[in-house]
């Protein structure tokens, strides 16, 4: 009965799917952050996709839905389109989805049994989603792959319960993945990883995408230029105190401010309360396709972050040929060549002194030269190579983990927390079986992967309108 629907629905759009290269994975990317929100990780998780599907790779996403944004999308170019998923389920604060534990199973199994996926990649830590589809992914037989593209402390009530929970939900992965050392290192401690199950593989930037262009950059003023989300993480506390000392003491020196966040009146205040309406400009919000735009206007990128496991932003801005001040938080010293890059301690009087040094030195800076080196030094195609070396070496090991290795994992955990974990690892298990009485799998329509080959350029355009 469901093969017979099955080949019904396919009669549309002139049979113009066929099944995906033999050897090659089917993939699905979970993560609540996506588009149309912009971020680190947004941008990660765009990139590795386009990339891994020119290799040859079946990648789909799943997230929730963001407003009137619901249902399956096609984005991307005519001949790399990403499928997404905007399921509907409520998001809370800051676009993360509401913990349910179960309720999303049976919403997330009929997809990844409609798509036919072998490999559930999760990112980030605080991604509702991305935790509770590892979990789901290890109780289906499935691989599993986990993304961090973040630093949490170990010290406030917030960050205890996130590692108790990342704990927890990676007890079962096969196989986690951080975009630096500093980042591996504190994933490790956080969620007490196997460190032979944790690989570095760092972001990277599309050179083609970010390319100077010094005919934009004025000749009579030294312009700063800040790209960022402008929340209390970013550092836009110190910024409020930089500001001011550099334009009193650096009477050539304007500021070009791109972003958007609750930080964005202290920063307005500030310009008000010191009169510097004529030194900073502000831009809002600027999407990615436009951040080269911005950064071409400027000479030095400045970066205030509190703590940062890569900050791809500070990449960018040197591909674009700025001088790169940043604050030595995190992974940042691992992502640029020390003469790209003058590294300040995280307050205001030493980024003011690395600000001053740098408007010295960005004069002898030359853009094309630092765009050449990044450009041989960061390749989201190596990146691509690298995460299915990942795939490759979890295929090799042969069975997932059976119920009762899942669930010594979970109690492994030790204490009250290894007892609950155990609980919540059985309960999930027979919700599964509840699930899959309910949804038999013989009765979920698989759908044949695109061949974007056979397509006409009609059916492309009207694959991509979905998306609008």
């Amino acid at each position: 009965m469901g093969n017979k629907r099955q080949r019904n629905e396919n009669q549309d759009d002139n049979d113009i799917t066929a099944t995906i290269k033999d050897g090659r994975y089917r993939i699905a990317f979970v993560c609540d952050f996506f588009y149309p929100r912009f971020g680190g990780v947004e941008m990660h998780i765009w990139s590795l996709s386009q990339h891994l599907i020119r290799q040859g790779h079946k990648v789909i996403l799943i997230t929730h839905a963001y407003g009137n944004r619901t249902g399956v999308r096609y984005m991307g170019p005519a001949t790399n389109l990403l499928k997404v998923y905007y399921c509907p389920i409520i998001p809370m604060t800051d676009q993360d989805a509401m913990p349910s534990f179960t309720a999303t199973l049976p919403v997330i199994r009929w997809i990844l049994l409609r798509e036919q996926i072998q490999i559930v990649h999760a990112h980030q830590a605080t991604s509702v989603l991305a935790n509770e589809s590892v979990a789901y992914g290890s109780a289906m037989g499935l691989a599993t792959v986990y993304t961090d593209h973040s630093l949490f402390g170990f010290n406030d009530v917030a960050s205890v319960i996130l590692n108790r929970v990342l704990q927890t939900s990676l007890s079962t992965v096969d196989a986690a993945i951080c975009v630096s050392h500093t980042c591996r290192d504190n994933l490790i401690l956080r969620a007490h990883l196997d460190p032979k199950r944790v690989t570095v593989i760092p972001n990277a930037v599309d050179p083609a995408k970010f390319t100077p262009d010094p005919s934009q950059r004025s000749k009579d003023r030294i312009k700063v230029v800040v790209v960022s989300r402008l929340v209390f993480r970013k550092g836009i506390d110190l910024l409020v105190g930089t500001i001011p000392r550099v334009c009193q003491e650096l009477e050539q020196v304007d500021f070009i401010i791109a972003g958007d966040g609750n930080k964005l009146l202290d920063l307005k205040e500030m310009v008000e309360r010191e009169r510097l309406q004529d030194r900073v400009e502000f831009l809002g919000g600027v999407p990615h396709a436009q951040v080269r735009s911005v950064l071409v206007r400027g000479h030095i990128f400045l970066n205030c972050s509190l703590t940062e496991s890569f900050c791809i932003a500070i990449l960018e801005a040197a591909c674009c040929g700025l001088l790169v001040v940043s604050t030595r938080v995190g992974g940042v010293p691992e992502v640029l060549p020390h003469d790209m890059v003058l590294l300040p301690q995280p307050n205001v009087p030493a980024i003011v002194e690395h600000v001053k040094l740098a408007v010295a030195k960005q004069a002898a800076v030359d853009p094309w030269h630092n765009h050449e080196r990044l450009k041989q030094m960061y390749s989201w195609h190596w990146v691509a190579e690298q995460t299915v070396a990942v795939y490759d070496e979890i295929s090799l090991r042969g069975e997932r983990r059976s119920l009762w290795d899942r669930l010594a994992c979970y109690g492994k955990l030790g204490g009250f927390a290894g007892f609950v974990a155990y609980v919540m690892g059985l309960t999930l298990e027979l919700w599964l079986c509840l699930v899959s009485c309910w949804q038999p799998a013989e009765l979920i329509d698989v759908v044949p992967d695109l061949n974007m080959t056979a397509l006409t350029t009609s059916e492309k355009n009207k694959l991509q309108a979905l998306s609008s």
